[in-house]
C-alpha cells in the first residue's frame, strides 16, 4: 500500500521545472494530451519520495488552488538542508510564509507556497525527540 500525492497546477510544464530547480526533483516521465498539449500526467521524485502532476482539466473537476482560492493541504518534505532549500525555491518564484526556525520538537522547518499554489512544509531532522518528550516541550511551551 502507499499514498501519493497528485498535484494539479496550472500549468504543469513551469511546474515541473519549479520542482527540479527549488527541490531537487527529477521527473520520471509525462504523458501530454494530443489534443491539446497539455500535461496530462507526469510522475516525479523527490529523493524516495514520489508526486504526480497534471495540467488543470475543468471539465472532469481537476483544479489548481489558484483556482479554487487556494488550499488546505499542507505537503511535507523532510530534506537535509531547510535553509538552501528554500533560498532556491525563493529564488525561483516561491513565497516564503514562515522562515526557516529551529523547533522544540526536533525539526528545523519552513513553510512556502509554490508559484501554482500548493503549500508546502520543508523539514530538516536536527534533534531526535520521542513523542512524549514533544508532548512535553509543547505543554511547557504553552504553559498549559
Amino acid at each position: 500500500m502507499s499514498l501519493t500525492p497528485y498535484l494539479v497546477v496550472g500549468n504543469a510544464e513551469a511546474a515541473i521545472a519549479f520542482y527540479i530547480a527549488a527541490f531537487g526533483a527529477e521527473e520520471d516521465f509525462r504523458m501530454t494530451d494530443p489534443g491539446d498539449g497539455r500535461i496530462g500526467h507526469a510522475e516525479l521524485t523527490i529523493g524516495a519520495a514520489r508526486f504526480m502532476l497534471a495540467d488543470e482539466y475543468p471539465d472532469f473537476g481537476a483544479l489548481s488552488p489558484d483556482s479554487i482560492g487556494g488550499t488546505p493541504v499542507t505537503l511535507h518534505l523532510a530534506l537535509d538542508d531547510v535553509d538552501a532549500t528554500v533560498a532556491r525555491a525563493e529564488a525561483e518564484g516561491a513565497l516564503v510564509l514562515r522562515a526557516p526556525a529551529d523547533h522544540s520538537f526536533g525539526e528545523r522547518t519552513a513553510t512556502l507556497v509554490d508559484p501554482f499554489g500548493h503549500r508546502w512544509t520543508l523539514a530538516q531532522e536536527i534533534e531526535a525527540v520521542a513523542p512524549e518528550e514533544m508532548q512535553r516541550r509543547w505543554e511547557n511551551e504553552t504553559g498549559a
